[in-house]
């Protein structure tokens, strides 16, 4: 576990004091994020078709992505041809926006916009784009008739119809500071707002429980 970890979901009196000191920066981090959110919500923008949001409000990973590969398949097996929009972290392409197909490489799009596009082959467009309203917007020149944002909660430019939030059920939002105090790029009460609140593994007040289940391994590099 990370120093951060410890100072972010640990449990007693050092824990506590180790964050104190930071709390100042805290305030200013959440200051500075609502300023953000009203200016970028002020010129949203969004293809005409639905946007679904699944993000979070925590740093890391809380499993947004597998969720994001159910909802592509739950609309995919509706007869609709939905789209993925990423930022592609850990991924560099020469130009955006880029198409990722199954022959993409890791280091040109990131791991997990490939992974998803692998999980779903052809039943579902997947983009990467810095710029989500862009990203969005050559989706739906691809044929998109839904688009599914990863990650993209705190991407206000892009306008959304439909919100789902994802917590971690088990480390939940640790001392419910925002960074650098806490993990949490948002405050608690972000939560309150969205459509539908899924809880990972765990228990979360008010919230949809998924659970993860191992599937078969197979080798790297597989496509099946």
């Amino acid at each position: 576990m990370s120093l951060a970890d410890r100072i972010w979901y640990g449990r007693g009196v050092l824990p506590w004091l180790a964050a104190a000191p930071l709390l100042p920066l805290s305030g200013l981090f959440s200051a500075l994020a609502a300023r953000r959110r009203a200016r970028l919500q002020g010129s949203a923008s969004a293809p005409p078709v639905p946007v679904i949001i699944v993000g979070g409000i925590s740093v890391g990973g809380a499993g947004k992505t597998p969720l994001c590969v159910a909802v592509l398949r739950h609309l995919a097996a509706r007869g609709l041809r939905p789209g993925l929009i990423s930022r592609g972290y850990h991924g560099h392409s020469k130009g955006y926006p880029l198409e990722v197909t199954q022959s993409t490489l890791a280091r040109e799009c990131g791991d997990e916009p490939l992974l998803i596009k692998r999980a779903l082959c052809d039943r579902a467009l997947v983009a990467v784009d810095p710029v989500r309203p862009r990203g969005a917007a050559f989706l739906h020149r691809l044929g998109a008739q839904v688009i599914v944002a990863d990650d993209g909660l705190q991407h206000y430019a892009l306008a959304r119809d439909l919100e789902i939030a994802v917590v971690d059920g088990e480390r939940l939002l640790g001392n419910g500071h925002c960074l650098p105090a806490g993990p949490l790029r948002e405050g608690p009460s972000r939560l309150l707002e969205v459509d539908l609140l899924v809880a990972n593994g765990g228990y979360y007040p008010g919230a949809t429980l998924m659970e993860l289940r191992p599937g078969r391994p197979r080798p790297l590099g597989s496509t099946a």
